[in-house]
């Protein structure tokens, strides 16, 4: 397995509400100077950090399938659907897009952070659709244990409570110190297209697939002191293996 480690430096990073709002993307949009630029369906995957609290005003989208991913903290979101939603660490809002919808979102700290995943289905066919909103709990995600010291929430894939149009999976692990988790991949992924991982150093790893999307997330502890120096760096591996390994 080759693996390459892109630093903060090389990703794009964005301030949002008078600098309140700090977003750094390991996946940035196309005119953006990104490193890495979407994998398969896989759009893009920013991280945002907020010290104490910021928002982002009304503004729309479409086509899209959107999922905020809270890691600390609580996103609040309102939408021209009627919605308003409050979500926790561990949970998750997703948008399906459709025909247009547009909402708002605020970060509530201390040191809140969220992964924004922007997975793109066939957009003339999605355009067509009536725009959705849902948001689900830590609770909801079924999660298991398949090592001493590892424990893995299945966010995207079978069990799930998740249910979206494009072809994704994707899991949140976490890793004790001394720990390993091993992802093997089906064999009708396996082979035909290459591996790349998004990692956030001491927090968690995103390994994704250029075609289904298959994304795993590794985490392991770190302090508040960590979480508040608002670096993160971006890993991509390529590996004929049939399996990716967090240590």
């Amino acid at each position: 397995m080759k693996i390459g480690i892109y630093p903060p430096e090389q990703q794009v990073k964005e301030l949002f509400d008078g600098g309140n709002i700090v977003v750094q993307k390991p996946i940035g949009f196309p005119h953006q100077d990104s490193v890495v630029r979407r994998v398969g369906p896989l759009f893009y995957w920013g991280w945002g950090y907020t010290k104490t609290e910021g928002g982002v005003g009304l503004h729309p989208h479409q086509g899209f399938e959107i999922m905020s991913y809270v890691l600390h903290g609580k996103l609040i979101h309102g939408d021209t659907l009627g919605t308003e939603s409050v979500v926790g660490a561990g949970g998750a809002q997703v948008m399906q897009t459709g025909s247009g919808v547009s909402h708002r979102e605020r970060s509530i700290g201390p040191d809140a952070e969220a992964f924004q995943i922007w997975l793109e289905p066939d957009l003339n066919a999605a355009v067509l659709q009536e725009p959705t909103y849902a948001d689900y709990r830590h609770e909801d995600f079924p999660s298991a244990s398949p090592a001493p010291g590892v424990s893995a929430k299945t966010v995207l894939g079978d069990g799930s409570p998740i249910q979206l149009v494009t072809d994704a999976k994707m899991w949140d692990v976490a890793i004790e110190p001394g720990a390993a988790f091993a992802r093997t991949f089906p064999p009708a992924i396996r082979g035909r297209h290459s591996r790349s991982a998004a990692t956030a150093p001491g927090r968690r790893r995103a390994v994704r697939r250029r075609s289904a999307a298959e994304t795993s997330a590794c985490s392991t502890r770190r302090t508040a002191a960590e979480r508040s120096s608002g670096r993160r760096a971006a890993r991509r591996c390529g590996s004929s293996s049939s399996s990716c390994r967090c240590a």
